[in-house]
């Protein structure tokens, strides 16, 4: 059983829905509340076994600020737990250019020379959450660590997947047992197969290389990744695994975003009593 030691991040685009903000920063180190998205992710793939982080950017964007040694910024704040400062000192780091946005699975190839088994992908602008802890007790999401464990079950790729109630914004699965058996991208809401939709984590597999490059760009489009999978559902079969009890946040877009603020510092111990009350008196005006 091959180790899934390799986790992709995919943060390339240009994050033009969350413009004006991502003319100055990335939208993955866009912060929920005082957590940077990527920190979240970061950790995320640590918790779920990552030995190295491949991060996809484009040649605008620059994380450069937070791949270091921070540790320095909290000597005077024992109440963030140190990872959160430096997120990634502790995995080694590669950063692969996508110079030209041409969708998932060609962001994909640009890390894929460097990894010769399995590999996590995590899309830098959803974030799944378990835990609302503090700051001084940080629990990173087990999202990722679920599918590895799924993974490590079937040998098979496997999806994560979350329930929704608005499925028609979403690629749409299909199930059969745990495979997955069909995928639809945005259907029209009376003809969505079911609620569980893609949330950007899977577990791909070693020939995923050799997949891309029979369903090139050139032919398939930014739907290439679709059709790899789709290639999984006809073959060995690709495994859908529904992540019951997380909060699913999205960077994307600015309103989806400011609800994921609110709903987070709802949840966080630390946070909601305050935000609550603030809520309900503003709410009465």
């Amino acid at each position: 059983m091959a180790a899934v030691d390799d986790a992709i991040i995919v943060a390339g685009g240009v994050g033009a829905r969350m413009l004006p903000a991502t003319a100055a920063v990335a939208k993955e180190m866009l912060p929920l509340v005082d957590i940077p998205a990527v920190s979240h992710l970061a950790r995320e793939a640590v918790a779920a076994g990552a030995k190295r982080l491949h991060i996809i950017t484009s040649p605008t964007k620059n994380f450069d600020s937070i791949l270091g040694d921070n540790t320095w910024l909290a000597k005077n704040r024992e109440d963030i737990k140190s990872e959160l400062i430096s997120p990634f000192l502790d995995v080694e780091v590669m950063i692969h250019t996508q110079k030209t946005p041409r969708g998932f699975g060609d962001a994909l190839n640009y890390a894929l020379s460097s990894i010769s088994g399995p590999f996590m992908v995590l899309l830098g602008d959803n974030i799944l959450l378990d835990s609302y802890s503090k700051l001084a007790e940080y629990r990173a999401s087990n999202a990722t660590k679920l599918l590895v464990e799924k993974h490590h079950e079937t040998l098979l790729p496997c999806v994560g997947l979350i329930s929704v109630q608005d499925p028609e914004n979403y690629g749409v699965v299909t199930m059969s047992g745990d495979l997955i058996t069909q995928i639809v991208e945005k259907p029209p809401p009376e003809s969505a197969p079911s609620n569980l939709v893609l949330c950007g984590r899977y577990i791909f597999t070693k020939d995923t290389k050799d997949l891309l490059s029979k369903y090139s760009f050139e032919e398939y489009g930014e739907l290439q990744s679709i059709a790899v999978q789709q290639h999984w559902m006809e073959n060995d079969g690709l495994v859908g695994v529904e992540l019951e009890g997380f909060q699913w946040y999205d960077s994307g877009a600015p309103l989806p975003w400011l609800k994921s603020q609110i709903d987070y510092a709802l949840r966080r111990e630390d946070l909601r009593d305050e935000i609550r009350e603030w809520l309900v008196e503003r709410l009465q005006r």
